[in-house]
């Protein structure tokens, strides 16, 4: 199974209604999303599933990915891709889909570093930073994920 995990772009760092939840991307922020699907476009991304958290940003994200990947089918909101979630809930939400994959998972910091921390085995330092993408690979579905690094793009 192929699993990519992609950080946000940049976001502006206050929302109009001060809620985390509603920031939005910058110009900066959009930009550097489609680069970045871009080059895993050509890397061969083509997700069944496309993923993400219900915050503005991620969801902002995910539209960027699926228009310039030309994925047509619904984009998937996951409260267990917010940042305050755990690399547990996350992994639930892959074994969920994991028959359907590859798949594209759009989230937040420290969430993402940490997950793909623990499903490496602990053993490799993971950072996201906006517009980061990591491809994670599984030969199997177990309670406890058992990934080995592919590609990544930061």
């Amino acid at each position: 199974m192929e699993l990519y995990l992609l950080r946000h772009g940049i976001a502006e760092s206050r929302a109009a209604s001060g809620r985390d939840q509603d920031r939005t991307l910058t110009p900066e922020g959009i930009e550097g999303v489609r680069l970045a699907i871009s080059r895993a476009k050509e890397a061969g991304l083509s997700p069944r599933w496309i993923v993400a958290s219900p915050y503005t940003r991620a969801q902002q994200t995910a539209r960027i990915a699926a228009r310039e990947l030309g994925y047509e089918e619904p984009i998937l909101t996951s409260t267990r891709l917010t940042p305050e979630s755990s690399p547990e809930e996350l992994w639930s939400e892959v074994r969920d889909l994991a028959p359907d994959s590859p798949l594209l998972f759009v989230a937040h910091e420290p969430l993402l570093s940490a997950t793909a921390s623990w499903m490496l085995g602990g053993t490799h330092i993971v950072t996201f930073r906006p517009a980061s993408l990591m491809r994670i690979d599984f030969e199997a579905i177990s309670a406890v994920p058992h990934g080995t690094s592919g590609w990544s793009i930061r």
